[in-house]
């Protein structure tokens, strides 16, 4: 046994999930090495330290939390390509395969491949990727007048969104955004390229002004169900949810995506974050009045119980209790 290894099993044998066989193979290598002897000694003295604290149990709320995001975190992982499978399949079997020098020379080769294979996968999506959007470059490019009237296909490269004005008792909006030079289009609320700039400016994080004038408009489109898809205004409107630094902004926010609680669970997850996790109180009651319709699911009801008993504001404590005390139980 090397050093090395040694201080791999070290460490599993100082909490006791070492097998016997190994353990004893251990036991023979500290007693001929000095280092490795030191090592499990400090080990072993650190482990003691650390026990005679105690544990700190973990909030009912961290866990809560902790749990919807990384429930949120495996679904937006990627599927792996057939590739990525195998070479994970193989690596998973690198160490069994050590000792065999034509298994290697082969994993070797495989690997290659596969690797090639990956890149020319790559390669073609992104010429593909790029083909599609030069003729809107182009388009763009052309276009050296800084006023449109007609409704324009939105520009693949924005710098910045301005300023939005909305024409009283109109669906027309203004938005004034930059690019290489200021542009201006004015079109209805239903064209793609104003939704486009409006979904754009509400990440604008030069200008509060115009996140929260964006986000009012497509929280506005979403509440009168005019195609709030969940790719389009509804992501916008959960990444605003989740990180603007504007309390004005994340309510509007909330307040558009209140009709999608009951039938997308991420719209769901992105309120239940917003009760855990935002610092406005209004926020946080604003939530969990949406989320009563809700309020039969499991999840929600736990984190409504959890909210309930242990949150460290007495008002949303009084909230989440009388919410849960309307929620129809089912047997």
């Amino acid at each position: 046994m090397n050093c090395e290894l040694a201080h791999e099993r070290i460490v599993l044998a100082a909490y006791g999930e070492l097998p016997d066989e190994q353990a004893h193979e251990l036991d023979r290598h500290l007693a001929g090495c000095s280092e490795c002897s030191v090592e499990r000694q400090q080990l072993l003295a650190l482990k003691t330290l650390a026990t005679a604290h105690p544990v700190v149990e973990p909030h009912p709320n961290f866990v809560a939390r902790s749990r919807m995001r990384l429930e949120e975190a495996l679904d937006a992982l990627p599927p792996k390509s057939w590739y990525e499978r195998f070479g994970q399949r193989i690596l998973n079997n690198f160490s069994n395969l050590q000792a065999a020098p034509v298994a290697a020379l082969l994993l070797l080769i495989v690997g290659a491949g596969a690797g090639t294979l990956g890149g020319y996968e790559y390669a073609q999506a992104r010429a593909a990727h790029v083909a599609g959007r030069a003729p809107v470059v182009a388009a763009n490019t052309e276009s050296v007048q800084p006023i449109t009237t007609a409704p324009v296909t939105a520009p693949a490269e924005v710098a910045n969104v301005s300023s939005i004005v909305r024409h009283p008792n109109s669906e027309i909006v203004d938005v004034t955004y930059s690019q290489v030079v200021p542009q201006h289009i004015e079109g209805s609320l239903d064209d793609p390229s104003i939704r486009q700039l409006l979904m754009l400016a509400s990440q604008n994080a030069s200008s509060q002004g115009v996140r929260d004038d964006s986000v009012g408009l497509l929280a506005a489109e979403c509440r009168a169900g005019h195609a709030c898809q969940g790719e389009g205004i509804r992501d916008a409107l959960m990444v605003a949810l989740r990180y603007d630094k504007s309390e004005a902004v994340r309510l509007k926010a909330l307040e558009g995506l209140q009709l999608y609680v009951a039938q997308d669970m991420r719209v769901r997850d992105a309120v239940l974050e917003a009760l855990l996790n935002d610092s406005d109180a209004r926020i946080r009651s604003a939530a969990i009045s949406e989320l009563e319709p809700v309020a039969a699911d499991t999840g929600v009801r736990q984190v409504l119980s959890t909210v309930a008993n242990s949150d460290h504001n007495p008002h949303i404590r009084t909230v989440s209790r009388e919410a849960l005390s309307r929620a129809p139980v089912f047997q």
